[in-house]
């Protein structure tokens, strides 16, 4: 179920469009997922019988205020010709409801009224009832669940992580002091760097520019891209220090802004609060 050259907003057209139920998801739970940064989908269940085919399938999805977000899907070959079918639900208790409605008698027939099934004898069975099936289902399966949510959530999460291992750098002497002088001037935010960053930055004798991180995604509806740069500079007592530039078009109008930080983590901490509030 993962591609690795779908996008996110791809793979969500997709998921919602070839769903029979997606209008009943409600507006709320569509409108977040519009924000949706990264996903993992993963086969939970599958059930092959000489009648019956169904499985389930878990979408997770990271979205820009850090909270994930899943969705439930459940195939099943009861269209017509045994043509594929797709219901999403917002529970799991939901979609293994359904999944055990499928091996009901007239449950398939409730999801695909086109395709006519052939007469069944009924008889009396003292056998488990459908909600017994269901709940002991989910007893079943809820152990490991939690296990496979938190680990897709921590996949989703680790996109937006801090990297691992630090960045070779390569100082180029270019007149760093004015490249510093620069980069102070163009930022925008009330929170910048201030007069001794700048004294300090003066005896920079080369500097390094390593692109961080960049991404897409949707703020409030609208396209915004967010880009991290790190300025490294060699001063010339041999320490190094850095400034921290964010590139962003998470403003009202969509134009272009710079934002200048001393340490990585508030950068990141500002690029987050941009992508949540425009």
């Amino acid at each position: 179920m993962n591609d690795p050259y779908e996008t996110t907003e791809t793979h969500l057209e997709r998921l919602l469009g070839r769903a029979l139920n997606s209008f009943d998801l409600p507006d709320a739970l569509v409108e977040r997922l519009d924000n949706a940064l990264a996903h993992a989908s993963s086969l939970c269940s599958a059930h092959h019988s000489a009648g019956l085919h169904r499985e389930t399938y878990r979408h997770t999805y990271l979205l820009t205020d850090g909270s994930a977000l899943t969705l439930w899907e459940l195939v099943h070959n009861t269209g017509r010709d045994g043509t594929p079918l797709h219901e999403l639900y917002v529970e799991e208790s939901e979609v293994q409801l359904a999944a055990a409605r499928l091996g009901s008698p007239g449950g398939a027939a409730h999801r695909a009224r086109e395709r006519p099934e052939e007469p069944k004898a009924l008889t009396h069975s003292a056998g488990p009832s459908l909600d017994d099936l269901a709940a002991g289902l989910l007893s079943e399966l809820e152990a490991g669940r939690k296990a496979d949510i938190d680990a897709d959530i921590a996949l989703l999460s680790s996109l937006l992580s801090e990297p691992a291992k630090p960045r070779p750098r390569r100082y180029v002497p270019d007149n760093s002091p004015d490249h510093a002088r620069r980069v102070l001037r163009r930022a925008e935010n009330d929170d910048r760097p201030g007069e001794d960053t700048a004294r300090l930055l003066r005896t920079a004798f080369a500097h390094h520019i390593t692109q961080v991180f960049g991404r897409q995604c949707q703020v409030e509806g609208k396209d915004a891209g967010f880009m991290l740069y790190e300025h490294a500079f060699l001063l010339i007592d041999g320490s190094e220090t850095s400034l921290w530039e964010v590139e962003h078009t998470a403003t009202p109008d969509g134009r272009h802004m710079c934002e200048v930080y001393e340490t990585e983590r508030t950068a990141r901490e500002a690029m987050e609060l941009r992508a949540r509030v425009r």
